[in-house]
């Protein structure tokens, strides 16, 4: 008796019994069923926003030694890749580890941990294969609101500002302030950002 086996579309003579055989088309189900499951997971990860860097105007800066400081600090978090200075308008730039998520409020604490506090930050984030719904993204766990603009359509890199507070400027936070609520069901912190 020959079978044809489903995942090879080639004939197949079991040698010793049909429970063999069996045996055999449960397996190449099973991986069948693995390779799809791990196809969907695959997409849904690379479904999200990633943030490649980021801008961080940090205010009280006097020094180099301030300088260093800080970014000794900073290169403290596991997602930080690479810091370049620029001392003469008191910036951070950060690049980010692929693949690693990015917690704001992280940097905030470790620019604080070193004495100072953040003027600024502009994140860079790839928003291919995502989309924004109703002003709302999500990333590694929290929420973003996008607060100028009706569902915008992002594609590529773009530059998004964090216009809370702790991040922004007090006349930026209270020029962006959300008069609305945000929905619930959100997941993680939701952060206010602006184009």
């Amino acid at each position: 008796m020959i079978f044809i086996d489903p995942l090879f579309f080639c004939a197949v003579k079991p040698t010793a019994s049909l429970f063999f055989y069996d045996q055999y088309l449960f397996k190449m189900k099973t991986l069948k069923l693995f390779i799809a499951v791990l196809a969907i997971a695959l997409n849904i990860n690379t479904a999200n926003a990633q943030i490649t860097k980021a801008e961080v105007q940090v205010s009280g800066l006097t020094c180099s030694l301030c300088s260093k400081a800080t970014e000794k600090a900073l290169f403290g978090l596991n997602f930080v890749g690479d810091i370049k200075v620029d001392l003469n308008r008191n910036v951070f730039v950060l690049t980010f580890k692929k693949d690693m998520p990015v917690n704001f409020d992280q940097i905030s604490k470790k620019v604080q941990g070193a004495g100072f506090s953040i003027n600024s930050l502009k994140a860079t984030f790839d928003f291919d294969k995502v989309k924004v719904i109703n002003s709302y993204f999500n990333y590694a766990g929290d929420t973003y609101r996008v607060v100028n603009g009706t569902n915008p359509t992002m594609t590529g890199p773009v530059a998004l500002t964090v216009v809370d507070k702790g991040f922004a400027p007090a006349n930026v936070v209270k020029k962006y302030a959300v008069t609305t609520p945000d929905n619930a069901g959100k997941t993680g912190r939701v952060y206010h950002v602006a184009i």
